[in-house]
Parts: structure tokens; C-alpha cells; sequence
């Protein structure tokens, strides 16, 4: 009887927990991947999981999106682990010091899975909420036995501001039945899509740069944690079949020969699942590892198993019908992703003891050093603080070490001549060893130039960080000795008596955005076309001068400036007189008012979504100047001349092919406007008879060539088409810094080639501030073909029509807002031209 009553105890007790953890069916009311579920209830059905499995789950909010909604990671494990998982967290963080001691008990080894970083990309949210209660479900033994060396660590949504724009879109035009037909309009997002986030960003190449607000709360996170395992979820085309590692070439060389086989590893037991169930998938293509800020290569660069798994399905809804005839489910999709992520857990835990011994095997080695260089460093040369600045920053996030020192003799690569040269240490350069926990990350950043294994990639193949941020550096393979703190001091003006003027240095975007302030209080204020001298300190052209005239109005108008300035960063230079001691006075004509501008921006359909977000994102988050965006299809009833300066950015402007609307624009220009156009807004106004016009391509006459010679072999199509491309290589560009577009540099830029698009010089009616003499490439893949053509071609120029201007930028200065040399260039084009 006894024994009895004890089986019905059991029983009862095991289905009072099983009901206590609700499934996702009972949580929402529905079978996963038959409605898309929007962020909140994913979030509830979360809070309610480790509601109910307190003893195996852990919540933990982490951060909060542009638009106010949370973000937030789950952590999975047995009661013992999740009990004691600071513990298991620090020991982990010891691995990467080399202060772990060896103790197989405390080996427990670290999962994470992200989901949804692409919005649009909405299956595997669905597929976190059936992975985490597949994991805590008390009938599941599977799973728990998988727990007892593993943390999983869950982060259900990367981008829930993008999922929500594509969720709420979708669940608003579908019908009471989905309609699996690709012309139907749910298989048909409108711009600007779901994948990006807030300001259109693509978070998915961000992990490294840390631009946007939802990575760097995350990476914050991540960083704290550094996995053993990190896989990145996904989708693509709807008529793909799933993808899943091992990755394809080129793999950075950087990656230890066990990353390589424990993708491998990860792999063949993803496809032992998906044939037995007869789904299809494909390894080993397209989706490589190079880039250094994706959600695979970041955290392989950091010592985890990084890998992206790629579902098809973007455009695909609740259901579409493929190209062979098939109807892809949501349900589908989710179900392969579960899968997936399930499989992950199940290798790492399999496999627990050798991950962590290659993880600390990984960041020993990585402490001594990553190949030959011993150390980065970068000069701090006059003009350079506000880069300088904006780089340790980026250091900082990223949990890597840098510190000064003095009095060095020391040779290493010039980053500049790209031949090895002696320099001296300075107190104020930056030193990056190379021999430090971030070690192999330091490298993949810094190096000047990545080594390729195969050209065809998925992404830029050029980032190098002194050429990105327009710093001097060399690379040193001497060891750098004496290591003390880097220091950069904060800029702090005081009040010491009320000057003649101000003057701000027009050396970084610190001074543009106190610029932008001042204009939008209402300050009057000057820059100088030429340089000068005064009270033993020299000024270059761009530099902007604060001062009484013309603003009597302005109450307390120094003390306002010193503490906009202080705001920004900036340290003004006081001056005592009008009368200069070299160059020319205050009251000269090269000294040119500055008219606070009213600025537009074209989006919408057309245009890409990204380069748009770039540009947003530069006036609200870092110069903090207003912007209005308007619509391409509004561009017929816009009044010109509300606005001083219009951007178009990259994209294909439809509204340039009807006459009336291209002469409205041209008619602005002329009155006085000023267009600024970026890459591919080139090529639209290229085709107007006034405009910027495209190099003609070169000679194709073969007529003295051995006709065998241009036979192809049809397996070679890929190779072929490279020729003719650049993913992302860096190309010196010439400038003519006496232009105001060029204010605040060398004469130089180092420009970020993203296309082979060629543009001719400008002819008397312009001004060619940036130029591709017969440089080669300074860093990344180039085509055969292309190389050449790019030769003497318009990167940057300002063209007079009429009263106005219009500044063409045939790359982007602006670049995923980690290419912080250019955003001083661009502000340029805001402030400067045509005043």
C-alpha cells in the first residue's frame, strides 16, 4: 500500500511540474509557426518559463532598444549549475588569463545561441521558445543530462525593434489563410524592411564596432561571459536549402586547426538529425570566416566555436512555394532551427572536457603573442586627439589592452610609406601588444593587411583600424618594453576672463558636432579658408572662430561656448586680438560666416535602407544636428527650398528620369542649394547632361589577342567575375586639402573601395578634392580588371552649379559608422561647402 501511494506521490508530483512549465502551444495559444509571435509575448512566454523553472533558468535583462523594448538572455542549466553560475562564470573568465587552475568538477562548458539579429529573419525567436522548453522540460532526461556540464545562455531576440517592424507588418496583411504564392503581397516587405534595426543598421556586422546601442549593451555581456560555443541564427533565400557549418574559405589564419574541426565535428551531427528526417542542406559555401564583426567570426576571434546557421526563408511568411514546387512553412523552419540548436547543446556537452582544454589552450597561446608582431603602435600626431579618443573607445569596448610609453628607438612596417622605418615612442602614442587575452582579435583588427586564402568572400576584405580611424601606426616585430597607463586627458576650458575669440580646431567630429550646437543656439559663427598665426599658436584651414560680432544677441556668449564645448570634448584655443601675426586678420574675406543650414535627407523606396540608416544615425547619435527625412515619393510635392542642403544616399533615385522633377533639383542647385550624393547617387546623376559622368570602360578590342586565350571554362564563372569587383578594399586617396571639403586633413585619405564604379574629373565648373592617381590597393582583394581602371578616377569632388554646389562622395565616408575618418569629411559637406 505503502509502495503505492508513494508511485501516485510520484506521478502526481511529476505531472503538477510538468503542468507547472507551460509549453509554447499553452503559453500563446497556438502551434510554433503557425502565427508569428510578436517580441512582448516571446518575452512573457520567457519570464514565465523561469517563473515557473526558477531552479534552472535565470533571466536576466541586460539592456533596452532605440524604441524601448527589453533585451534580455536566458540561462539554462541544471540546479547545481545555475545555483553556482558566477562561479562557473568567473572560472571561465580565469581561462582567458591564465589563472584558471585544473579542476574536472568545475569544468562545466558555456553555450550561446542569438537569435533574430536580421528582424525579417523572424523563425528562430519562434525556434529559441521551443529549444528553451525542450531544455527545462522535466520529461525530457535527454536535455538534462546535457545540462550537467553546460550552461546555455539564450538570447531570443538580438534585434526586436527590426522583428517588430516585420511582425506587426506581416500579421497586418496577411489573410485568415496564408497565401503561399511568392506575387502575393505578405511575400512582399515594404522599405524599409525588417532586417535592420532603429536606424536601419545591419547588427550582424556590428559585434566588432560596437556602433549601435543593442550591440554594445550585448557585447557588454558577452564579454563577461566568452563562450565556449556561440552560434549566430538565421535565415536566407526562401529557395535555399538549411545551412550549417563547417564554414567556407577563406578562414582567417588566425583560426586554430580545432575551431576547424569542431565545426566539422558540430556538423556531421547536425546532419545525422536532418537525414534522418530527409532534409536537405549544404556545408562548406558562401558563408565564410573573415570579417571580423560578424556573430561567427567575432566570437571565433575571441576563442569560441563560432558558426551561423542560415535557414531559408526570408520573404517566405507563414508559407511560400519554392522554386521546385515545395511549400516552406513557418512551422518548417522553426522546427530546423530547434533542431540545430538542440544538436549544438548536445556536441558541446558530449565534448565538454576537450572544449575547455582547447579554450584555455587557445588563450595561453594567445597571450604570448599572435605571429610575428610584437606590438601595434599608433602616433598621436598633431590633430589626432579626437581619433585617437574615438579609438580607445572602441578598445575599450572590446576588452583590449593598450597603454604608452617613452623613449623607444623602434622599427616596424609603416602603415604609411608600407615599407619598414625607425620611429621614436612618444608618451602620447598608443602601444597594442599583441601578447594579451585579446590577442588573436588585436590582430584581425590591426594588421595592415588580412592574408586570403580565397577571394571569394562574403564580405569587405580591408578594416584595418589605423587606416579606418586616419592614424599613423607601424607595426613592430621588437618588443615594446615599459608599458605604463595610456592616458588621454579630457578636454576642460575654464573661465579666465571673457577673449577677443574663441577658436575651435577643426580636427575631429568633436568640433563639427560643438559646431552643429552652437548654430542651432543661435551663435554666429566664422571659419577660415586660409591659416594663420596668433599668440604663438597656428591654425589650420577649417578652424571655426567664436566670437562678439554679430553676436550681441547671445547672452553669456563665451560662457556658453566653454561649456557646449566641454559637452563635446573640445579644447578651445583662446585668442587675444583680431590682428594676426601670420596669415590673414579677422575682418578678411577669408574668413567666411557660417549659415546655420537646414538639412534633408531622401529615403524611401529605391533607396538603400542601410545607407540611409548610416546617415540618420551620424545626425541624431554624433553630431546631434536635426535632420528631415522625406520620401522618394514625395519628392514631386517637396518644397526645395525649405532646405539648404539635400543628401541622396546610395540607392536608385527613379525621380531623376523625369524631366520635371531633375530640373526642380537642378533649378535648387542653381538658386543655391547644395546636393550631397553618395555612391551609387553618382551614377544616377551621372546620367544627366550636367552632372559627374562615368569613366567609358576600357578597349575591348581583341583583334591581336589569341582568340583561345579568351575561352573560359564554365567551373571557373565564379573566379571570372572577380576580375571585374572589389568586396571592400582600402585605396589611398589624394586630396587637395585647400578645399574646404578637405578641411581638417593631410593630403591624404584612406577610402574604403566598396564597387568599380569610376567617375572623370571634374572640368572647370568643379573642384577634384579626392583622386585615385596609380595607387595600388593598400589593403584587400582588388579583380585583375578593375585594378587598373580605377587608376586616375573622381573619389571625392564639389561641382558649381549656379549659386550652388553639389558634393559628390563616390565611396561611403560613413561606413557602418566604425570608418571614423570620413565622418569629418562628411561634415564638411554639411558646414563648409558653398558658405
Amino acid at each position: 500500500m505503502k509502495q503505492c501511494c508513494a508511485l501516485v506521490l510520484l506521478l502526481t508530483t511529476s505531472l503538477f511540474a510538468t503542468t507547472q512549465i507551460p509549453s509554447p502551444e499553452q503559453f500563446l495559444g497556438y502551434k510554433i509557426g503557425t502565427h508569428y509571435t510578436p517580441h512582448y509575448r516571446i518575452v512573457e512566454y520567457f519570464k514565465a518559463v523561469t517563473a515557473a523553472s526558477s531552479s534552472t533558468v535565470k533571466l536576466q535583462q541586460y539592456g533596452i532598444t532605440n524604441e524601448g523594448r527589453p533585451l534580455l538572455v536566458v540561462y539554462v542549466s541544471s540546479a547545481q549549475n545555475i545555483s553556482n553560475l558566477e562561479s562557473i562564470r568567473s572560472k571561465n573568465i580565469e581561462r582567458t588569463t591564465g589563472g584558471a587552475k585544473n579542476n574536472s568538477g568545475e569544468n562545466v562548458a558555456v553555450v550561446w545561441l542569438s537569435y533574430n539579429v536580421h528582424g525579417n529573419e523572424a523563425a528562430s525567436s519562434e525556434a529559441s521558445m521551443l529549444t528553451l522548453y525542450a531544455l527545462v522540460d522535466p520529461s525530457n532526461t535527454q536535455t538534462k543530462t546535457w545540462l550537467q556540464n553546460t550552461v546555455v545562455i539564450m538570447d531570443p531576440c538580438l534585434n526586436p525593434d527590426g522583428r517588430d517592424r516585420y511582425v506587426n507588418w506581416y500579421n497586418s496583411v496577411v489573410g485568415k489563410t496564408y497565401n503561399p504564392s511568392p506575387e502575393s503581397r505578405e511575400h512582399r516587405e515594404p522599405w524599409p524592411g525588417g532586417r535592420s534595426n532603429h536606424y536601419n543598421f545591419d547588427l550582424n556586422r556590428d559585434w566588432a564596432w560596437q556602433t549601435q546601442i543593442e550591440t554594445q549593451q550585448r557585447l557588454a555581456l558577452y564579454n563577461q561571459w566568452l563562450p565556449q560555443v556561440h552560434v549566430d541564427f538565421h535565415e536566407q533565400g526562401y529557395n535555399n536549402p538549411y545551412y550549417f557549418a563547417p564554414a567556407a574559405e577563406p578562414f582567417h589564419e588566425v583560426i586554430t586547426p580545432f575551431q576547424r574541426e569542431f565545426q566539422a565535428i558540430i556538423g556531421r551531427n547536425h546532419a545525422k538529425y536532418f537525414d534522418e528526417k530527409g532534409w536537405l542542406y549544404f556545408t562548406k559555401e558562401q558563408f565564410d570566416l573573415l570579417y571580423p564583426s560578424y556573430g561567427d567570426t567575432y566570437p571565433i576571434y575571441n576563442g569560441s566555436i563560432g558558426m551561423t546557421y542560415e535557414q531559408g526563408g526570408i520573404g517566405a511568411g507563414l508559407g511560400v512555394v519554392t522554386e521546385n514546387g515545395d511549400t516552406l512553412t513557418l512551422v518548417d523552419r522553426a522546427m530546423h532551427h530547434y533542431t540545430t540548436g538542440l544538436s549544438t547543446i548536445e556536441v558541446a556537452s558530449k565534448n565538454a572536457p576537450r572544449l575547455i582544454a582547447e579554450f584555455e589552450k587557445y588563450y595561453r597561446e594567445v597571450n604570448n603573442g599572435v605571429g610575428d608582431v610584437k606590438a601595434y603602435v599608433v602616433k598621436m600626431n598633431a590633430g589626432d586627439t579626437a581619433r585617437m579618443m574615438a579609438l580607445v573607445d572602441l578598445l575599450k569596448k572590446n576588452n583590449i589592452h593598450y597603454f604608452s610609453g617613452r623613449g623607444n628607438n623602434l622599427r616596424g612596417l609603416s602603415y604609411t610609406s608600407l615599407k619598414d622605418e625607425a620611429f621614436i615612442l612618444s608618451p602620447a602614442d598608443l602601444i597594442v601588444p599583441s601578447g594579451q587575452p585579446k590577442g588573436a582579435l588585436v590582430k584581425v583588427l590591426f594588421e595592415q593587411s588580412t592574408k586570403l586564402s580565397d577571394s571569394a568572400t562574403y564580405d569587405i576584405t580591408a578594416w584595418s583600424l589605423p587606416y579606418a580611424y586616419g592614424l599613423q601606426a607601424y607595426a613592430t616585430e621588437m618588443p615594446v618594453t615599459g608599458l605604463e597607463e595610456y592616458r588621454i586627458n579630457k578636454a576642460v576650458n575654464i573661465e579666465n576672463g571673457d577673449p577677443y575669440a574663441y577658436v575651435i580646431p577643426w580636427t575631429g567630429l568633436n568640433a563639427a558636432k560643438l559646431t552643429g550646437r552652437l548654430l542651432q543656439k543661435g551663435v554666429k559663427l566664422r571659419f577660415i579658408t586660409t591659416p594663420f598665426a596668433s599668440g604663438g599658436q597656428t591654425f589650420n584651414r577649417g578652424s571655426v572662430i567664436v566670437m562678439r560680432t554679430g553676436n550681441n544677441a547671445t547672452q553669456n556668449l563665451f560662457s556658453l561656448t566653454r561649456s557646449l564645448a566641454n559637452d563635446a570634448g573640445v579644447r578651445l584655443a583662446t585668442v587675444t586680438s583680431g590682428f594676426v601675426e601670420k596669415g590673414l586678420d579677422f575682418g578678411s574675406s577669408s574668413v567666411v560666416p557660417i549659415k546655420r543650414r537646414k538639412i534633408a535627407m531622401i529615403t524611401g523606396e529605391g533607396v538603400s535602407s542601410l545607407a540611409a540608416g548610416e546617415v540618420w544615425h551620424y545626425f541624431e547619435q554624433q553630431l546631434n544636428y536635426p535632420l528631415t527625412l522625406f520620401n522618394t515619393t514625395d519628392v514631386g510635392r517637396m518644397n526645395w527650398n525649405d532646405y539648404d542642403v539635400i543628401i541622396m544616399p546610395d540607392g536608385n533615385y527613379r525621380f531623376l528620369s523625369d524631366k520635371t522633377s531633375a530640373d526642380a533639383l537642378k533649378a535648387w542647385i542653381n538658386g543655391g542649394g547644395h546636393l550631397i550624393a553618395l555612391e551609387g547617387a553618382l551614377s544616377n546623376l551621372s546620367k544627366l547632361d550636367w552632372a559627374i559622368k562615368a569613366k567609358k570602360g576600357e578597349d575591348t578590342n581583341t583583334k591581336d589577342k589569341d582568340p583561345l586565350a579568351t575561352l573560359r571554362r564554365y567551373d571557373d564563372r565564379e573566379r571570372e567575375s572577380l576580375k571585374d569587383f572589389t568586396p571592400g578594399s582600402i585605396y589611398k586617396v589624394q586630396l587637395d586639402n585647400t578645399h574646404p571639403l578637405a578641411f581638417g586633413y593631410p593630403s591624404s585619405y584612406y577610402t574604403l573601395k566598396m564597387d568599380n564604379s569610376q567617375y572623370e574629373f571634374l572640368k572647370d565648373d568643379g573642384w577634384n578634392v579626392g583622386v585615385i592617381k596609380k595607387d595600388k590597393a593598400v589593403s584587400g582583394f582588388v579583380g585583375s580588371s578593375l585594378s587598373e581602371r580605377l587608376h586616375n578616377s573622381l573619389q571625392f569632388g564639389v561641382q558649381n552649379v549656379g549659386r550652388g554646389t553639389v558634393t559628390y562622395f563616390a565611396d561611403d565616408v560613413l561606413f557602418r559608422s566604425f570608418w571614423e575618418n570620413g565622418k569629418l569629411l562628411f561634415a564638411n559637406a554639411v558646414f563648409l561647402v558653398g558658405q
